[in-house]
């Protein structure tokens, strides 16, 4: 008797699993045609690409918990995916892997104002968590720069941030509770309405999980009254690293603005091309916001022009209206499509201590000669959260592993001044093989091993965040 051939044994295993997830989900829910699975090949880090076996749009925790149960029989890979708008390939599929995408999952569940939370199903985009809570005056703090496309459930996956995040925090600040299903499809609660919760901080071990541990499914967050009023006061530079030590002298004068956005000539002249914000043409461009009742607002402004005439800018321009207010952070929330107008690029996101500033953004220009690649420079200057955007031609054979090679040291330099190799963007594929610049063998070994309480089998967001020899090798002895 003939055998099947291998291609013969995928298709049939394929033809099997896709047959019982159409028994669980409706039948717009399962996608397998392989034109359509080309949308989920990957996420916003396009340099890598593999389509998936399938997709599955589930509309609840049940239907996640069905499709997760199913997969874990089967012994099936699966990657979560929100809005697909990962930097790092947090949500790159592998071939032999499900993507569940939680699109459809996006209701307010549960809106409390006196205990300042809302509920919400993970699909829901960041930016519209905001809207359903802004007639009574409240926002979702945490704001990340693609907050009118990505969902909650990646912000939780990344811990991601936002121009705001100086003052409010990063997710995990503002994250309270999570409904979360297991690989075996159990559901469990996690956190609630409440400051914290007994035990074991399993939240703080969720959020920043990179999809590694469970898939969310609903989150409760805390909301914020709005400020009485909030201004920016826009000031240019003539050097990059002059700009870097105003920024570290705001901080060490214990000034706390809501926000410290850094540009460099690059960026600036790339947005002004793109959204027209009327920004000086100058090296170095700082957007700082200030908030509070506006006597707050006079005392904070007056002070931080004062810090920043010390370092001779060319330009310092208050808002005087919401209008101004709004082009000043036009060109900023603009910064990373205004660059893909111009060149193809790789945006890196490394953290440093803020007084490290000055000589990282020194060593990135030489580095950037060295390698003979420009970079331009857009990021949370009041945290220390680098974005570093390498140019290259994605045409030209070379150009992009000498990218990576460049974004690699970079992030090595974010590590050797005491800094981390990610803020918000997470590890993903990017950055994997780095974790050991970063952590020492025994270091991962203990990450690796929560992994193994969580999904034993390790079939959870496969060959991500850990270097992949060791990926491989767990789930080797997993199986």
């Amino acid at each position: 008797m003939d055998m099947p051939s291998p291609d013969q044994t995928v298709l049939a295993k394929k033809a099997h699993i896709v047959a019982r997830l159409r028994a669980v989900l409706p039948l717009d829910a399962v996608i397998e045609d392989e034109i359509e699975t080309r949308a989920y090949e990957c996420d916003a880090l396009t340099a890598y690409r593999c389509p998936p076996l399938a997709a599955v749009l589930p509309s609840s925790t049940a239907e996640v918990a069905a499709v997760l149960k199913i997969c874990h029989e089967e012994n099936v890979p699966v990657v979560p995916r929100g809005a697909g708008t990962s930097l790092a390939g947090g949500a790159l599929p592998t071939a032999d892997s499900v993507i569940l995408g939680v699109a459809r999952m996006n209701d307010v569940l549960e809106t409390d104002y006196e205990n300042r939370l809302v509920r919400v199903q993970t699909g829901r985009t960041n930016l519209s968590v905001s809207g359903a809570v802004e007639e009574n005056d409240f926002f979702y703090a945490p704001d990340p720069s693609s907050q009118l496309a990505c969902a909650i459930a990646g912000n939780i996956a990344m811990n991601s941030g936002g121009a705001h995040c100086l003052k409010y925090g990063v997710t995990t600040n503002n994250l309270l509770g999570v409904t979360m299903v297991m690989m075996d499809g159990e559901i469990v609660e996690i956190g609630g309405g409440h400051l914290d919760a007994g035990g074991l901080d399993l939240l703080g071990v969720i959020c920043g999980s990179e999809g590694q541990l469970g898939v969310v499914t609903e989150a409760t967050l805390r909301i914020l009254r709005k400020p009485e009023g909030a201004r920016p006061v826009l000031i240019g530079f003539d050097d990059n690293q002059v700009a870097g030590t105003c920024v570290s002298d705001i901080i060490k004068a214990g000034i706390l603005p809501v926000a410290i956005e850094f540009m460099d000539r690059p960026c600036i002249r790339a947005t002004e091309a793109f959204a027209g914000a009327g920004y000086p043409d100058c090296e170095a461009l700082l957007i700082i916001e200030v908030e509070g009742s506006e006597q707050e607002i006079e005392v904070q402004l007056d002070r931080i022009v004062a810090i920043a005439r010390r370092h001779n800018p060319v330009e310092i321009r208050e808002s005087g209206s919401a209008e101004e207010s709004a082009k000043i952070w036009l060109g900023r929330k603009s910064a990373f499509g205004a660059m893909g107008q111009i060149n193809d690029y790789m945006c890196l996101d490394g953290t440093i201590p803020v007084s490290q500033l000055p000589y990282v953004l020194r060593r990135i220009s030489e580095m950037s000669k060295e390698y003979g690649l420009d970079v331009g420079n857009v990021f949370h200057a009041g945290d220390g959260n680098m974005h570093p955007l390498i140019l290259f031609d994605a045409n030209k054979p070379g150009d992009l592993e000498l990218c990576e090679d460049f974004g690699a040291d970079i992030l090595r330099l974010c590590v050797e001044v005491g800094g981390c190799l990610t803020g918000e963007h997470g590890v993903g594929i990017e950055k994997r093989d780095l974790m050991l610049d970063q952590y020492a063998p025994e270091d991962l070994e203990i990450q690796m091993a929560v992994k193994d309480v969580f999904d034993p089998k390790w079939l959870l967001n496969p060959a991500k965040v850990f270097p992949l020899a060791a990926s491989h090798a767990r789930r080797s002895v997993s199986h």
